[in-house]
């Protein structure tokens, strides 16, 4: 058992020895049923969050008014001593690696911001917590002293006939939390179920208000869907649903997109786009993920028919610039957003890496995580005409290459033009560009041939 799991248990049974009811909530149920191992343990009981602290005397109150305690593991999992008194700490930055969360029963009432219930009940009725939850999947209980399930909802059920089904009306579940929606999308793929009938069409009829959920939270959904290893089912799944015209209207309009078919036999490039996805594993960076999803997003408004074939002239700096606007939509963090942007702009020059210069190429191999350049490529090439003689190229050229001279240190510096008798200037990044270009295609060894070199070509 692992250590969080039997974290939980203790919790579980703490609170039962105090004469409250307490379970296994949640995902945790879900994933143990599945024979997956849960990434976190919820706990639900009748205690009062000031039962709960009073209970366990180091807690962190993360979400009192909504009935949540953060209970660390006994010793200060999250670094922080025990108060011993009963009172909440200041929430942490993160819930700390074994740290579980435990949740007073509750029933909601009013969702007028369309994510947060506008008061919250608390209840001695499990049935009631269970009731207000998303799906059926999700709403099981569990005793571990016994693994018992208790099942008012029908998950298990529908755990094995692999459906995802919202809990009672799933107009108004998706109503109440708008979130939701993408959340019912992520889950079916995760575990390549269907959505349920109902449940669907409630989505496709809500699908326009998924706006009202912040841009945040519909990104870390996105990122999920792209990195869980099922990414491709997601995006079909985004689009039967009606959601992707609403949260990344770019990629809805790549379908009917054709492309010239001696180069991308596979379709249009919505489908030339789900196919690399499909090739993206479970875990893989956020950034590569969305490198993929977005590395054609500049072809639909370049489209044009010449009278040679189907051409997107300028489709990479017309990408870039829409990928620059989505990740700022989507708020990504200025480094993700310039390596997205770094993927998509470069991910054409593996067509000419076979004729680069040593002084080009061994730039192009220093591009700041560039195994990401080479995998984006390489699923980019096997999703279309499946020739992979440049990456082939450019793996053999970056295991080959020493790395120091992939990234020499530079045989001189501005100081040194300075002492030359060179004014600073625009023209120091010339010179300094055109010695670091013959460095790396071996012309220059020295710091003596250098300056000898930059007196002869740039006279001050």
């Amino acid at each position: 058992m692992s250590s969080a799991k039997q974290h939980a248990a203790n919790i579980v049974r703490t609170l039962r020895e105090r004469g409250h009811q307490a379970y296994f909530a949640g995902g945790c149920v879900r994933d143990l049923l599945l024979d997956r191992e849960p990434a976190d343990y919820d706990v639900s009981t009748d205690a009062t969050p000031q039962q709960v602290m009073q209970i366990f005397p180091q807690t962190f109150a993360v979400g009192e008014q909504f009935g949540v305690v953060l209970v660390p593991e006994p010793g200060g999992a999250t670094g922080v001593p025990s108060t011993g008194s009963g009172q909440a700490l200041a929430r942490p930055d993160e819930r700390g690696k074994g740290a579980i969360e435990v949740a007073t029963f509750r029933s909601d009432v009013g969702y007028s911001d369309g994510r947060h219930p506008d008061q919250v009940r608390f209840t001695k009725d499990p049935r009631e917590d269970v009731e207000r939850r998303d799906f059926t999947i999700n709403g099981m209980l569990l005793d571990p002293a016994t693994n018992e399930i208790l099942d008012l909802v029908g998950g298990r059920e529908d755990l094995q006939a692999g459906i995802v089904r919202a809990i009672g009306d799933p107009e108004r579940r998706f109503a109440e939390d708008k979130l939701r929606m993408l959340r019912a999308v992520r889950f079916a793929a995760r575990f390549d179920y269907k959505i349920d009938p109902a449940t669907m069409a409630a989505i496709q009829k809500l699908a326009p208000k998924i706006h009202q959920v912040s841009s945040e939270r519909v990104r870390e959904e996105l990122t999920k869907m792209l990195t869980e290893g099922q990414a491709r089912r997601a995006f079909e799944l985004l689009d039967s649903t009606r959601l992707l015209p609403e949260v990344l209207p770019e990629i809805s309009a790549m379908k009917g997109v054709e492309q010239p078919p001696q180069y991308h036999p596979e379709g249009d490039v919505f489908v030339h786009t789900l196919l690399l996805l499909e090739k993206l594993p479970a875990g893989c960076s956020k950034t590569l993920a969305w490198g993929a999803l977005l590395h054609d997003v500049g072809k639909p408004p370049t489209f044009r028919v010449a009278p040679d074939r189907i051409r997107f002239d300028g489709h990479v700096e017309v990408g870039v610039k829409m990928a620059a606007e989505i990740c700022r939509r989507l708020r990504f963090s200025n480094d993700e957003t310039d390596q997205i942007l770094a993927l998509i702009d470069n991910h054409m020059r593996f067509a000419d890496v076979q004729r680069m210069k040593q002084s080009t190429l061994k730039k192009f191999l220093r591009l700041p995580a560039f195994e990401e350049h080479l995998e984006l490529h390489r699923i980019d090439c096997l999703s279309c005409h499946g020739q992979l003689d440049s990456y082939d190229y450019s793996r053999d050229q970056l295991q080959s290459i020493p790395p120091d001279a992939i990234r020499p240190t530079p045989l001189i510096t501005g100081q040194d033009l300075i002492e030359a008798g060179y004014e600073p200037g625009p023209r120091f990044k010339e010179i300094l560009t055109a010695v670091e270009d013959a460095q790396l295609e071996g012309r220059l060894a020295s710091r003596e041939a250098a300056m000898e070199y930059v007196l002869r070509e740039f006279p001050a």
